[in-house]
């Protein structure tokens, strides 16, 4: 049996990169899925590709957030999964931050996944339960200079996802955080200085000298998103190719 099978899940940020890892594996698991992005064409076309649904979110937007939930459940009659993975980076020192860079970043990364989280509760409620899988950072759980706003972001998933655990662990609702580090995404090569950056002088401190792959971040999503990970919740679940076993001394 697909390890997702009866399992209809709804992924952020999902046009692209571990988005669209995670949606592509997820239906090769049996899951019915809805693809949501605000890049509205290339989300489209791998829904097209791969049998799911597309919606357009953003997800900052309440309203896009309610119309999501409800594209869900008149495509597939509940909602079981949700994966808040859409985000934003932004390098910039703190004097040089600007209020509006930062609420920008604030407004995707932290209050989209808060909406998200608020705006399944009662469907998946109603299905029984389900798995919300929050996907913060490494720089949630330590810092890196020129990330201020990113890594307050990252840091406030972490938390909200232990309160909302607490919360909803009596309606049979898992809430996990992941945490990648270094992932070989487009979003990362574009804030590290474009497509055709060469990684590997980021990479080579860590104890496996390289970027990890959008695939090795949806394994770990596919587990928290099945019954496999079924007492695990409130939890951090780190895949960052050993970026936080050392420390700042390491030569």
């Amino acid at each position: 049996m697909a390890r997702l099978d009866g399992k209809v899940a709804l992924v952020t940020g999902a046009a692209r990169g571990q988005g669209a890892a995670a949606a592509r594996r997820f239906v090769a698991e049996g899951a019915q899925v809805v693809v949501a992005d605000v890049n509205d064409d290339e989300g489209a076309a791998l829904a097209k590709e791969i049998g799911a649904v597309y919606q357009h979110l953003d997800v900052s937007a309440e309203a896009d957030w309610a119309a999501a939930v409800e594209t869900t459940l008149a495509a597939y009659g509940k909602l079981t999964v949700l994966v808040n993975n859409a985000g934003t980076l932004h390098f910039s020192e703190l004097a040089k931050t600007t209020l509006a860079d930062y609420r920008r970043v604030i407004d995707t990364n932290q209050i989209g996944a808060f909406l998200g989280m608020r705006s399944v509760v009662e469907p998946m409620e109603r299905a029984g339960g389900g798995s919300i899988i929050n996907v913060s950072s490494v720089e949630g759980l330590a810092a890196v200079p020129f990330l201020i706003a990113y890594t307050a972001s990252k840091f406030a998933i972490r938390g909200m996802t232990k309160v909302a655990a607490l919360e909803l662990g009596a309606k049979n609702i898992r809430v996990n955080s992941v945490h990648p580090g270094m992932i070989d995404t487009k979003m990362v090569r574009d804030a590290a200085g474009g497509i055709d950056v060469d990684l590997s002088a980021i990479t080579k401190k860590l104890a496996l000298n390289r970027a990890g792959q959008p695939d090795e971040i949806a394994n770990l999503v596919l587990f928290l998103a099945s019954d496999e990970s079924s007492y695990c919740t409130g939890a951090e679940f780190v895949a960052d190719g050993g970026a936080t076993a050392t420390h700042a001394l390491k030569i």
